[in-house]
């Protein structure tokens, strides 16, 4: 399928490249279908990828690997919760956590309470709220990705 957007112009989305949040995502519950697009020029490594809506082209959010900032980021969730991402397993999982990138970049945060957890195999995904463990909705990133660009 083809699509205008926002971010990236006219793109083209492969059928087995729709992630599908059968109940959308929070906040946007008639959104249901996803694709993740990444800058070609940066690559996938680059580590911001984005969350782009097919149900509203203009629609995209920022969203990362949560490791990359948080290396021990592990919540617990219940199974009950990913059901609507099918059957989940270590081999199968992606997560990822929205970004905010505000006007002052040294304010940039993740939400590490309101995960993305997409299976890759399946192509079904859902978002959850992380009830236990201390896990913020803006967890400061802008220090922690300036000190790994130093170090590369």
């Amino acid at each position: 399928m083809k699509i205008e957007t926002k971010i990236f112009g006219e793109i083209e989305i492969a059928d087995d490249k729709i992630i599908t949040f059968t109940n959308g995502i929070i906040g946007f519950p008639d959104m249901k279908r996803f694709a993740l697009l990444h800058d070609e020029a940066k690559g996938t490594n680059a580590g911001i990828r984005f969350l782009q809506s097919l149900d509203e082209p203009a629609f995209a959010m920022p969203v990362m690997d949560p490791l990359i900032v948080k290396p021990d980021y592990d919540p617990e969730v219940d199974d009950e919760l990913l059901a609507e991402a099918g059957h989940v397993t270590e081999d199968n999982i992606l997560v990822l956590v929205t970004v905010t990138v505000p006007g002052d970049l040294t304010k940039m945060s993740v939400n590490l309470q309101g995960p993305f957890v997409i299976n890759v195999e399946e192509h079904k995904a859902c978002q959850v709220i992380v009830e236990k463990g201390d896990y913020p909705v803006k967890f400061p990133i802008y220090d922690i990705l300036q000190s790994r660009k130093a170090g590369e």
